[in-house]
């Protein structure tokens, strides 16, 4: 397995800020944060160029709270401030492993992080650092998965892997529907017509206009992240047009 060589040469990694909470499902758990900052370093000691953009959902979520009578701007520019605090977690948990990493915000506060520059975060990449984006797309009504999608593009990555707790796509939720099944692969227009719970409509159709492969993996299960770097078939592909499932 060592002496193969990496599929993807620099990545980007979705994950939730519910991944952050573990069991407790909400906050952050040191433990698990721990664990996914050591999957990263193996990722990055395979000389792969590793970014990441991290939801705030296990300290605010912005739709909920506008759901709830809060304008959805404000909530949205808090749901972002929450994914702030999730990327200092992680770049603390990964320094502490001796991985370099920095921290770019799409909302300036030059105090805790790095303004989002482009040319500054390929940069960064080049060298080895693991980059996290930080506060979305610095925008309200706009996603996490949105950003991802964006960032992705802007960076030049092969893949967006994004890191869930099942093991892929299923046509209904697995947990709740016995019956649900599996699909290896599917295309940008499946999970659109079928409102598939990949990623949301306007991070897939970006995805979709620049032919961005997602896949989508079991982050809870050790090692997974680096099986997905080099290349085994796990999860769930979302590519162009393949044969429908």
């Amino acid at each position: 397995m060592d002496e193969e060589k990496p599929k993807f040469s620099r990545i980007l990694l979705k994950l939730s800020g519910e991944a952050l909470a573990g069991q407790q499902g909400y906050g952050i758990d040191p433990e698990v944060i721990a664990d996914i900052a050591s999957e990263i370093k193996e990722v990055v000691a395979l000389g792969v160029q590793v970014a990441l953009v991290i939801g705030g959902g296990n300290i605010f979520r912005g739709v909920a709270a506008a759901s709830k009578g809060m304008d959805r701007a404000s909530a949205d520019y808090m749901g972002m401030l929450a994914t702030v605090m999730n990327s200092l977690a992680l770049q603390d948990a990964l320094e502490k492993i001796s991985v370099v990493t920095r921290v770019q915000s799409a909302i300036e506060m030059q105090e805790v992080a790095e303004p989002y520059i482009r040319r500054r975060a390929v940069r960064h990449l080049e060298k080895g650092r693991v980059v996290i984006f930080a506060a979305g797309t610095g925008n309200p009504f706009f996603t996490t998965d949105t950003a991802a999608s964006l960032r992705a593009m802007e960076i030049g990555a092969e893949v967006i892997l994004k890191a869930t707790k099942v093991d892929g796509v299923y046509s209904a939720d697995p947990v709740k529907d016995k019956t649900a099944v599996k699909y290896p692969t599917l295309t940008y227009l499946d999970v659109l017509k079928k409102g598939l719970q990949v990623m949301d409509a306007t991070a897939t159709s970006l995805c979709m206009d620049n032919d961005l492969p997602i896949v989508v993996f079991n982050l809870t299960q050790r090692g997974n992240i680096k099986k997905v770097v080099m290349g085994e078939q796990i999860g769930t592909l979302v590519k162009g047009d393949v044969a429908h499932v």
